[in-house]
C-alpha cells in the first residue's frame, strides 16, 4: 500500500461508519442503476437482479439488499476472473455454473474498479435474463439431463475490453437467444451499473484518499467478522442433524435426499452435507457455491442480520459437500433447477437442523419454493416470460406468517398485472390469497397466492415447483401448510413440467402456505388480528 498525503490508514469509529455507508450506498446505486437501465419486465420491474462491490483480493465489501442466492454465490464469480488477467476498462462475462456461475440464466458481469490505473476492486452485477437459448423457450426446460440442453454456457470472457465492447462476444452471445434486442438493452444495463461503481469508487477516493479507503475495505470486513463471531459463540457448542428431500428431478418423481451436519464450535461453524443424494439426471443438483449461499443466508438469519453482510460474515462458515453430489455436481450436469428450487431446500434443511440451537430464532416452515412460472413461444421475434410466485412465510415465534411473500432465497417483486399484460401475449384471470392455506397454530402460517396466466399465442410453458406433495412442516404443535398445486386448463400437472400449449390455454399456479407454530388452542385471535393489522400498516 502505497503512501498518500491526504490520509491516514488509521480509522476510527465514525470514519467507518461513514465509509461503510458510502460503499453500501455505491452497491445499492449499481442496483437502481440496472434497475432503471433495464428493459425486460423481469428486472425492472421484478427486480431480479443483484449488485455488489470486492476489494482486489476478491473479497465482498458492500452488496445491496437484493437476491440472497445471487449475493452469496458471487464471491465464486470474481474469483474466477482473478486469473483472467483483468485490466481497468474491462468487463468479463460469465454464467457458466461450473467456473463462478449459478444457473445459466443468471448472467453476471465483473468489471475491475480502477482509479490512476491501479485496480482497487470489482464492481460485480448479476441479472436473470429472461431467456439464454437452450431446449425451451426462458432456458429452464423442467426435463433437461445435461447443462447443454439449458443454453448459452459462458466462462469468463470479456465482453468491454479497454472500454469498448468486443463485438465479436457480443454477437455470439445475441446469436444465441431468443429475444437478441432485450438482452443487448439489459447487457448494457449491467454494464452502466458496474461504470456506476467506478465513478462512485472514484468520487471516494477523492474524499478520503485511496489508503484510507484500502483501509475501510479492511475495517468494515473486520467488523463484521467480530460481530458475527460474537453471534455465534453465543450459540451453545454442538452437532446437529437433519434431512430433506426434493419432491423429484425433472426427470423421475423419485426423492431426492439432502442430508446436512451443523457444527457449531465456538465462534466457527462448519457445514456438511456428506450423505446427500449423489448428483442426478435432472436438473436441480445445485453448485456449490449455491449450496454456500443457501448456508450463509442460514447462518445471518439465526445470528443478527443486520450485521453488514460482507467476506467478515463468511469467514467463520466452512461448508463442504462431496463432489460429484446433488450440491456439488460435476459437468455435464443439468443445474437450473438447483438455484432456485435447491437452494430453498437447501435453506430449509440447515434451518431446522439449528432449530435446537436457536428454537427462538427458527420459524415453521415456509412454503420452500420459488414457484417457478416459464411460458414463451419460439417463433421469431416471440416472446420469454419469467416470475416466481410468492406464497406463505412460516409462523413465527411471537407472530403468525406473513401472506403472500417471497421466502428463503428469492427476494423479487411480482410482475404487475399491467405490465404483465401489456408486455406480453398473456392475460391474468386471477391473482389472490389461498384462503385457509396457512398452517393452524397459536401464531399460524401465512398464505399462499393462486395466480392464473391464460395464453393468447401457442406457447412453451415450464414450471419448476416444489412442495407439491409435502407440506411445509408446523412447530411446536402447529400444523402443516397446504401444498401447492400446478394445473394446465384442468389438469394438474407435475412439480417439474415442461408442455406445449395452445393459444387460450389458462396455466394455474396455487403455491404452498407456511406452517404454524405452537398449539393452535391457545391462538388468542383478537391479538392475532391486531398484530397482522400493525405489522400491514407499517408495510
Amino acid at each position: 500500500m502505497s503512501d498518500d498525503p491526504n490520509a491516514d490508514a488509521e480509522i476510527d469509529a465514525v470514519t467507518l461508519e461513514i465509509v461503510r455507508n458510502q460503499l453500501e450506498g455505491v452497491a445499492e446505486e449499481m442496483g437502481q442503476v440496472l434497475i432503471t437501465s433495464s428493459y425486460s419486465p423481469n428486472i425492472k420491474e421484478r427486480r431480479d437482479c443483484s449488485t455488489a462491490l470486492f476489494d482486489a483480493e476478491g473479497r465482498l465489501v458492500a452488496q445491496a439488499e437484493h437476491i440472497p442466492v445471487h449475493l452469496g454465490a458471487m464471491p465464486a464469480s470474481v474469483a474466477a476472473i482473478l486469473d483472467r488477467d483483468p485490466k481497468p476498462g474491462d468487463v468479463f462475462v460469465l454464467n457458466d455454473p461450473f467456473e463462478g456461475g449459478t444457473h445459466l440464466p443468471d448472467v453476471t458481469m465483473v468489471s475491475p474498479v480502477a482509479v490512476d490505473d491501479e485496480i482497487l476492486g470489482y464492481a460485480v452485477s448479476r441479472a436473470h435474463h429472461a431467456d439464454v437459448g437452450g431446449m425451451t423457450p426462458g432456458s429452464m426446460p423442467a426435463g433437461a439431463r445435461e447443462i447443454f440442453q439449458e443454453g448459452l454456457r459462458l466462462p469468463p470472457v470479456r465482453l468491454v475490453s479497454g472500454g469498448e465492447v468486443v463485438d465479436d462476444v457480443m454477437n455470439v452471445l445475441l446469436a444465441n437467444v431468443r429475444s437478441p434486442s432485450e438482452r443487448r438493452a439489459d447487457f448494457r444495463a449491467q454494464i452502466a451499473a458496474n461504470d456506476r461503481a467506478q465513478s462512485r469508487v472514484a468520487d471516494l477516493v477523492s474524499e478520503h484518499g485511496r489508503t484510507q479507503l484500502l483501509a475501510a475495505f479492511d475495517a468494515v470486513i473486520d467488523y463484521s467478522r467480530q460481530r458475527i463471531t460474537s453471534e455465534l459463540a453465543e450459540l451453545p457448542d454442538g452437532t446437529y442433524r437433519a434431512t430433506d428431500a426434493m419432491e423429484g428431478d425433472g426427470v423421475t418423481d423419485d426423492d431426492v435426499p439432502i442430508e446436512v451436519e451443523v457444527e457449531i464450535s465456538g465462534a466457527e461453524v462448519r457445514v456438511d452435507f456428506a450423505g446427500t443424494a449423489d448428483q442426478v439426471a435432472g436438473n436441480v443438483n445445485a453448485p456449490l457455491a449455491v449450496a454456500k449461499s443457501a448456508v450463509y443466508f442460514v447462518v445471518r438469519a439465526v445470528t443478527d442480520p443486520d450485521i453488514p453482510p460482507n467476506q467478515g460474515c463468511y469467514d467463520p462458515i466452512s461448508v463442504s459437500a462431496p463432489e460429484g453430489s446433488l450440491l456439488n455436481p460435476v459437468p455435464p450436469a443439468a443445474v437450473v433447477g438447483g438455484n432456485v428450487e435447491t437452494s430453498q431446500r437447501v435453506t430449509d434443511t440447515v434451518l431446522t437442523a439449528l432449530a435446537d440451537a436457536a428454537p427462538d430464532r427458527i420459524p415453521a416452515q415456509g412454503q420452500g419454493t420459488m414457484n417457478n412460472l416459464i411460458i414463451g413461444n419460439r417463433d421469431a421475434g416471440g416472446f420469454t416470460y419469467y416470475e416466481t410466485i410468492a406464497g406463505g412465510f412460516g409462523a413465527r415465534p411471537t407472530k403468525d406468517g406473513m401472506d403472500g411473500v417471497q421466502v428463503g432465497m428469492t427476494n423479487t417483486l411480482n410482475t404487475p398485472v399491467e405490465a404483465m399484460e401489456a408486455e406480453y401475449p398473456l392475460r391474468v384471470e386471477r391473482y389472490a390469497f389461498r384462503q385457509d392455506s396457512g398452517g393452524d397454530g397459536e401464531f399460524r402460517g401465512g398464505l399462499g397466492v393462486e395466480r392464473a396466466v391464460t395464453v393468447d399465442v401457442d406457447s412453451t410453458v415450464s414450471l419448476l415447483t416444489e412442495r407439491r406433495r409435502t407440506a411445509p412442516a408446523g412447530v411446536a404443535g402447529g400444523g402443516p401448510g397446504a401444498v401447492g398445486e400446478n394445473l394446465v386448463g384442468d389438469e394438474s400437472v407435475p412439480a417439474k413440467t415442461t408442455r406445449e400449449i395452445p393459444a387460450g390455454t389458462t396455466v394455474t399456479v396455487r403455491t404452498p402456505g407456511g406452517g404454524g407454530y405452537g398449539d393452535p388452542a391457545d391462538r388468542d385471535m383478537e391479538a392475532r388480528e391486531r398484530d397482522r393489522a400493525d405489522e400491514k400498516t407499517s408495510e
